[in-house]
């Protein structure tokens, strides 16, 4: 598994029943197949590609905040299982054929317990069926016990909130349903020590995937954690932008050399720059647990028309080492209504139209446990009060009555409401009948239940898998 300094250009897959220790201690070549596992399907011709490349490791992630709160919230999975399963078993196949490690973070969209459970029943299961030789499984579990975490605040432990939150409070964990931690490296690492050869983690930072490896191998942290930012989006940090598509890192004690494996995208000096910088406030730092990734002094070279190599990352380490924690909590259940107006005049006054359906609904519904949000598409549904675009000229708008209430009869009967009035609406000047809306559909779409965030808070711990459970088990 050893590297040499030199870039790894091409070598054939290793011998079934390697070891699968991590303990290259010059460098390693990482093979990032998505960004998002199951989000949909992996490219199958480029990930074949970097399997023949012989990575060292193939890791994913397979979670997000960006599928909302309600996945969390409700301890759903946000993917269809056929497209994880799909994922799985290509990355799983590979891995264990090269006997190397495959390291899969935030299971099943959210990371919780049950994604941990999903993806490992079915790993036992396809091991079982592909016949595949004894292996060992770690999973890693990051459900917070809400319980525990109401004594530790109510003794006084300040959870200190992300993004203007508040410091978090006994209200904040009573309005949560689900919640979990996010790892940092150590609890992949400690897998890895074990001699794990497929790690299932929960909930965790998804540079941390990719660094662990490099950090077991005595990569430095620098170029490790920068490693991790780069590939844990697979082909997003290539051009052209592409989904799926896996890109091959091969990593040493000084740089790495971000490579596409689609014939098609190349890695470059600016889209790895571009892909580095976003998805955070500052562009400079990627904070992870125990420290951040300080960005300004990297140099980004062209290898060649496809490579491009990076240096002068650096890790930055925190005074104290705390751990993210994320969550959700129901609000109530939620349906849809889908408006066409075709009507000029009632396109030149559709805030007034909104006005008007407010006031109605506000006639017969009071309180904070009813809802309805206007999503006009073609006039700022996007972005809101951001749009910049403040005059429309639009010959048709569609407008998303989304509805919330406690219970289905109330909430179908508030969507209904607040969708029937575009038609009846009074508006100065109207001189015609009903008829000034068209409904996609005359009923009421139900929906999935509405949840919000209530925890994007970090909280200090004395160790970095203090709020982790890792088992390990011999499969086969």
């Amino acid at each position: 598994m050893a590297r040499t300094s030199s870039p790894v250009t091409s070598s054939p897959p290793r011998a079934p029943g390697r070891s699968s220790t991590v303990s290259a201690p010059r460098g390693m070549a990482l093979l990032s197949p998505t960004g998002h596992l199951g989000f949909t399907p992996i490219e199958e011709a480029s990930f074949q590609v970097g399997v023949a490349r012989g990575p060292d490791a193939v890791v994913a992630d397979s979670g997000s905040c960006d599928i909302g709160p309600h996945p969390l919230g409700a301890d759903e999975q946000a993917s269809p299982r056929t497209w994880q399963e799909h994922d799985l078993r290509l990355i799983f196949t590979a891995a264990r054929r090269l006997g190397v490690p495959m390291i899969i973070g935030s299971c099943s969209d959210t990371g919780t317990d049950r994604g941990v459970r999903q993806y490992a029943a079915y790993l036992r299961r396809l091991a079982g069926e592909l016949g595949v030789p004894r292996f060992r499984m770690a999973t890693i579990y990051s459900d917070v016990d809400l319980e525990a975490l109401r004594r530790r605040v109510a003794a006084g432990a300040r959870v200190e909130g992300l993004d203007g939150r508040p410091p978090l409070t006994l209200d904040d964990i009573d309005a949560t349903t689900h919640a979990v931690a996010v790892m940092g490296a150590e609890p992949i690492r400690e897998a890895l020590r074990r001699g794990a050869d497929v790690i299932l983690a929960g909930r965790a930072s998804d540079a941390s995937l990719f660094a662990a490896p490099l950090l077991e191998a005595g990569l430095p942290a620098g170029v490790a954690y920068y490693a991790g930012k780069v590939l844990e989006c697979a082909s997003f940090c290539a051009e052209p932008f592409a989904g799926k598509e896996s890109v091959l890192g091969v990593v040493e004690p000084e740089q790495i050399v971000a490579e596409p494996m689609s014939d098609y995208q190349r890695c470059t000096p600016t889209s790895l720059a571009s892909h580095a910088m976003y998805e955070r406030l500052d562009p400079f730092r990627e904070v992870l647990p125990g420290g951040y990734v300080d960005m300004t002094a990297c140099r980004y070279e062209a290898v060649d028309e496809r490579r491009t190599r990076v240096t002068g990352s650096r890790w930055v380490p925190a005074e104290r080492y705390t751990v993210k924690l994320e969550g959700a909590g129901r609000v109530g259940e939620r349906a849809l209504m889908i408006i066409g107006i075709r009507d000029p005049y009632t396109i030149a006054r559709v805030d007034e139209a909104v006005a008007w359906s407010r006031r109605k609904v506000a006639e017969r519904f009071r309180g904070p446990g009813y809802q309805v949000h206007y999503h006009i598409y073609g006039k700022n549904a996007v972005m809101g009060e951001l749009e910049p675009v403040k005059e429309i000229r639009s010959h048709e708008l569609g407008i998303v009555v989304e509805a919330v209430a406690p219970t289905r009869d109330e909430v179908a009967e508030l969507a209904n409401l607040a969708g029937r009035n575009f038609m009846y609406a009074r508006l100065p000047g109207l001189r015609g009948t009903a008829g000034a809306a068209a409904f996609l559909s005359d009923e009421v779409l139900p929906a999935r239940a509405a949840y919000r965030w209530t925890m994007n808070h970090v909280v200090e711990v004395d160790d970095p898998l203090e709020l982790f459970r890792l088992e390990v088990e011999e499969v086969g």
